[in-house]
């Protein structure tokens, strides 16, 4: 019901002639939808200003595939390189993908994080958000053969490719072959096309990763569709110097 000019002129004297307790009450009787309502975009508004104001540019996406690294590698492989590359850690970061475990047959235990894993790879690949994939043999040999790494002679040049000429490390490949096939029955065995790639650093020879407490060979490979390679070259320096 809307009011008057009388009415608002009488009800504007009568809050005036309130104690400050009726005053409060009032207010929180007539207004607390409207103030709630407030106090909520407020909120919204000083959290999204804070995710803004303390948000971290990646530099560089990376993943541990059937690897465990431990605090003191993990911080030296993330923010020690954002030191070395001389960027502000409070503005940008590595980002990693941590626990990832890849599996060409998953016992009953471990199928259903076998097959997230994968997908969460497949996601981060398309999305072009994945560039360096630290990885145990097992996790190597399966991104390998499906492509995913990068031919290190390819990409790399000059005293950098020199440099990491003596951890080059070969894998296999396929090309094509008749998984699909055989799955459905209509082939007798399984038929491959190959071919071998350098594509693949040991890394577990480097300084940086001798007293991490890996038990076997752990490799550094690049993801073929990464749109970042000059940051990528400039990790594999770091990783040389660290």
């Amino acid at each position: 019901m809307k009011l008057s000019p009388q009415e608002k002129a009488e009800h504007r004297a009568a809050f005036r002639q309130m104690t400050p307790a009726k005053k409060l009450d009032h207010i929180i009787t007539y207004y607390k939808i409207p103030i709630f309502l407030i106090l909520c975009g407020l909120f919204v508004l000083g959290e999204v200003s804070y995710r803004q104001l303390t948000k971290r540019e990646p530099l560089l996406y990376g993943a541990y595939m059937n690897v465990t690294v431990g605090e003191e590698l993990d911080q030296a492989l993330t923010d020690g390189f954002v030191s070395y590359a001389g960027e502000d850690p409070k503005k940008s970061q590595v980002e990693v993908y941590r626990e990832l475990y890849l599996s060409a047959d998953p016992d009953t235990q471990n199928h259903q994080y076998a097959y997230a894993s994968r997908m969460k790879l497949l996601a981060t690949i398309q999305a072009q958000e994945i560039d360096l994939a630290l990885m145990n043999q097992e996790a190597y040999d399966l991104l390998s053969g499906e492509g995913y790494l990068a031919p290190l002679p390819d990409i790399l040049e000059g005293e950098l490719a020199a440099r990491l000429e003596p951890l080059l490390t070969e894998n296999t490949v396929i090309l094509e072959d008749n998984s699909i096939e055989l799955a459905l029955n209509e082939a007798d065995a399984y038929e491959a096309v190959t071919e071998q790639s350098l594509n693949a650093l040991r890394v577990n020879e480097l300084p940086l990763f001798q007293n991490a407490g890996f038990t076997g060979p752990v490799y550094l490979g690049v993801i073929g569709n990464s749109p970042r390679l000059p940051q990528v070259f400039q990790y594999m320096n770091y990783l040389l110097s660290a």
